[in-house]
């Protein structure tokens, strides 16, 4: 599981010209899952980007939570994290999990998330073709991987 975080100040995700998912500050989390994952990788990744704290005390440091900071989540599907372009010049994607191993772990992932933070959790749409616009805060990009 490879989950790419960005600290936002606010992020969307735009399905077919309708925003299904929006968020002020937090995290925006882009997810990709490859065909060896199981629950047991959730449940660890849920818990890392919950607990992480990478927003700024009254110091300046990294220092608090998103829970501190009254922050929410925006969960994107992206298979594209396990892309391979190692050789040639288009990317393979065998690693990557296919949909029906993928959507069960990602639906599992929110549930998760949406358990463990008292904050709002927003989705995108799996599989689909999404607009994703932000404005990432520091910037600061984390990848995250188990």
């Amino acid at each position: 599981m490879r989950v790419v975080l960005q600290r936002v100040r606010e992020a969307s995700v735009t399905v077919e010209g309708r925003v299904v998912g929006e968020i002020g500050v937090g995290h925006l989390l882009l997810v990709g899952f490859k065909a060896s994952d199981t629950a047991k990788e959730v449940e660890w990744m849920a818990d890392k980007v919950v607990g992480l704290r990478i927003f700024q005390d009254a110091a300046g440091k990294m220092n608090r939570t998103l829970a501190d900071v009254n922050g929410s989540i925006l969960v994107v599907s992206q298979f594209t994290l396990y892309g391979d372009v190692r050789k040639g010049r288009r990317p393979s994607f065998i690693e990557a999990a296919p949909p029906e191993t993928a959507i069960p772990l990602y639906d599992r992932f929110v549930e998760l998330l949406e358990a463990r933070h008292p904050g709002r959790v927003a989705t995108g749409k799996f599989g689909a073709m999404m607009d994703v616009t932000s404005t990432n805060d520091g910037p600061v990009t984390l990848v995250i991987d188990r």
